[in-house]
């Protein structure tokens, strides 16, 4: 391997041509001197004072590119042309890159020298072989088949430095055999001053296929529980396992294709379907469909559509846990592969069985998460159609405090369709055992089998996979970016930025690490929940911070609530922190179809903070809807807009969560609650959620003045909410 051999141009900052001096010390004579050439290039330099020197260093540590009033401003400071602060700042970052590329230098030729190392090594280790039989030393007779060893271990060995660098990129903000300037060189064009600029961007998902694009996922956690088995799963487990994916696999294809007996009936209006038990029973009598718990309720529902994502990518993400989680970040908070039972065929995932750990959730704090051991299985059963299959497997001493969830055979059949697109039938079959009363608020949206039913896992992959599409698309219209975002490139790394907010406020609804929400305040409308954590995760600020969140049911229907929330005119009605000042959409991002898909870019008007943006992103479906947003200051927005990798930039997002209410599942909805409730008009469930960095202390604690400041944040914001919208303070249920 070659050594990586880079020409360094150093360059002095503190030297600036005369030709762009301000001032005195030039005069025309110098132009018509009779002395040499030489000479008159001796004077068209000019070093700078140690006043101005240490002037321009100070504010070089506090912004490597100043704009134009800041260049202004210090010239006038420092007796200096503006063009002269300009090119001294030029030549001061040149000279920082030139440092780094010669330590990067270093780094490279060191490994090199140990790659060399090894290989030799490996060279002499080959050329000393003791026949383990014998005793005696073992010649190859085919010096080609070593040098090809030798190669392919080589190409390992540059693969694990490249995965080392990855990981170590992810702390220092930059790929480690890269290194460009700390800061970047090339800022987007975001211009303050302008007036308006309603944009449509046609942008797409984070999903970067991991699936974010420079993603840090520091919001989704993948703790499993203390004693969560590890390991040593013995062959006769493995054995058994293979058997009940077989049984699960069996009874899956049956529920998803046939309809004979009629085993799936139209529930409600909107035609949602659900199992019909009694014919259930009659056809799986006897197998590992039949119930195990005579108490517990039972979920069960189907739903059906086309996804703009092909079979084989589908069935990838599906059968990766990280990639599994960020499909669905609003349903699954964590996820695990514990072990892979069996792998499959060669090139392809059909006839893997693992062993699979997670967490879904609600987004809500009044909702606890619903914690499952399963077994997934892969099986392809024709060209281009392909089952997956999840069904519960018992491990000893797991069980959740709060319910007992048990999935029988569910998953989805994924068939493939021309021009990249799949049709998915998904089942969702749950047995539950309530061991704590569910909260009133929730309690029809649960029984009904919305919360954690197939339509809900169906609309959520068609949005993220539409968002991925679209993410895809390379033309840079004019009229999506409005000018605004310079690049492709720059409007990959907007939707990363935002993919990662989401994620973030998506996990910080359930904590982990046995963290659980306290009730700080309860009211006859709502109550207050909030967390503590700890955060250290690259991506976010350093310190104790608390998370706090209340649910309200309000009698609008959610698509209206959505649309109050995401139209930046209606803003300051809610915003209790905007001062209700106005704000101005300045950067618009379309992901997906429908228009409340999307990310902005807001700035206020007539706010003392010039220089810090609000970033959000909205997204709905036919299961619910979020707006998430958070503080960003101008330069980190500069960051993402020029294409640099954007991990490494702080954010502490809040926002708010609509989901039904439930009421409107109809006959499922009033067969599951004993007081006809159900008749009643359906609405809303808003979850509120604040995030606050409270110290940067590690062992700070809840105080009285920080659940004192959570409290009146939430309960204006509530109160402001509700009056915009018209609803009455005794509205609630």
């Amino acid at each position: 391997m070659g050594i990586a051999v880079v020409k360094l141009v150093i360059v002095n900052p503190n030297y600036i041509p005369m030709d762009f001096r301000g001032g005195g010390g030039s005069s025309g004579g110098d132009l018509h001197d009779g002395g040499s050439d030489s000479h008159r290039r001796r004077k068209r330099y000019h070093r700078h004072t140690a006043h101005q020197i240490q002037s321009l260093e100070a504010m070089f540590k506090e912004c490597q590119h100043p704009d134009e009033k800041t260049r202004n401003q210090l010239s006038r400071e420092l007796n200096l042309n503006p063009r002269q602060i300009k090119f001294w700042f030029q030549n001061r970052r040149t000279q920082m890159k030139a440092q780094h590329e010669r330590s990067d230098n270093c780094v490279l030729r060191s490994e090199n020298d140990k790659i060399r190392c090894e290989n030799i090594a490996m060279r002499q280790a080959l050329e000393n072989i003791i026949c383990p039989s014998c005793g005696t030393t073992s010649i190859s007779d085919d010096p080609y088949f070593d040098e090809q060893k030798l190669r392919i271990e080589n190409a390992h060995l540059k693969e694990e430095l490249d995965r080392i660098s990855g990981i170590a990129s992810k702390y220092i903000g930059r790929p480690i055999q890269q290194l460009p300037p700390l800061q970047p060189i090339h800022v987007s064009s975001l211009d303050l001053s302008m007036s308006s600029n309603n944009n449509n961007n046609f942008r797409g998902t984070s999903l970067g296929l991991d699936l974010i694009h420079g993603n840090n996922s520091s919001g989704l956690m993948t703790n499993l529980p203390l004693n969560a088995p590890t390991a040593g799963i013995s062959d006769i487990d493995k054995s058994l396992m293979a058997d009940v994916a077989a049984n699960a696999t069996d009874e899956l294809i049956r529920l998803l294709q046939g309809n004979e007996p009629p085993l799936w009936t139209k529930s409600d209006a909107a035609g949602r379907e659900t199992l019909d038990l009694e014919s259930y029973e009659r056809l799986f009598r006897g197998s590992y469909g039949r119930l195990k718990n005579p108490n517990a309720r039972i979920e069960a529902s189907r739903d059906s559509g086309v996804v703009i994502m092909s079979g084989m990518a589908l069935v990838g993400m599906f059968m990766d846990s990280n990639k599994w989680m960020e499909l669905f970040p609003t349903i699954v908070s964590r996820a695990r592969t514990i072990e892979v039972i069996s792998s499959g065929m060669m090139g392809s995932h059909s006839g893997t069985l693992q062993l699979m750990y997670e967490e879904l959730q609600v987004l809500s704090a009044l909702v606890p998460t619903r914690q499952v051991y399963f077994l997934r299985f892969c099986q392809q059963i024709d060209q281009g159609t392909w089952a997956i299959v999840d069904v519960s497997y018992d491990v000893p001493h797991q069980e959740s405090p709060f319910s007992s969830a048990h999935k029988l055979p569910s998953g989805c059949l994924i068939q493939d369709m021309p021009n990249g697109y799949s049709k998915v039938t998904w089942v969702e079959h749950w047995e539950i055992e309530d061991k704590a009363p569910i909260h009133h608020l929730y309690r029809e949206l649960i029984h009904s089998g919305l919360a954690f039913g197939a339509e809900r896992w169906l609309s959520t992959l068609q949005r993220i996979c539409e968002r991925f599409a679209c993410s895809m698309v390379s033309g840079n219209s004019t009229r999506d970016l409005g000018g605004v975002i310079p690049s492709a490139e720059g409007k990959r790394s907007m939707i990363g930025l935002a993919q990662r907010m989401v994620n973030i406020f998506c996990s910080c609804i359930n904590p982990c690490n046995g963290q659980q929400w306290t009730t700080i305040s309860g009211q006859a409308e709502y109550e207050v929940r909030a967390a503590l954590h700890k955060s250290m995760d690259l991506g976010q600020p350093n310190g104790v911070i608390l998370s706090a969140a209340a649910t309200v049911w309000l009698p609008i229907a959610p698509q209206i609530v959505f649309n109050f929330f995401r139209d930046e005119r209606t803003r300051p009605q809610w915003d209790v922190m905007s001062n209700q000042n106005p704000v101005q959409e300045i950067a618009h991002i379309a992901n997906g179809s429908h228009p409340g898909n999307c990310i902005s870019v807001l700035r206020g008007f007539n706010s003392s903070q010039n220089n810090t943006l609000i970033l959000q992103e909205s997204c709905m479906d036919s299961s619910g809807s979020t707006v998430v947003y958070c503080p960003i200051d101008l330069q980190a927005v500069n960051i993402a807009m020029s294409g640099e990798d954007t991990s490494y930039i702080p954010i502490l997002p809040s926002g708010f969560t609509i989901s039904p209410d439930g009421r409107d599942a109809g006959g499922a909805a009033s067969a599951s609650t004993s007081n006809g409730s159900s008749s009643a008009a359906a609405g809303s469930l808003m979850t509120v959620v604040f995030q606050i960095l409270v110290s940067n202390l590690p062992n700070a604690r809840m105080t009285p003045e920080s659940v004192t400041t959570v409290n009146n944040l939430i309960g204006n914001t509530v109160r402001q909410i509700k009056s915009a919208l018209n609803v009455s303070g005794d509205d609630g249920r």
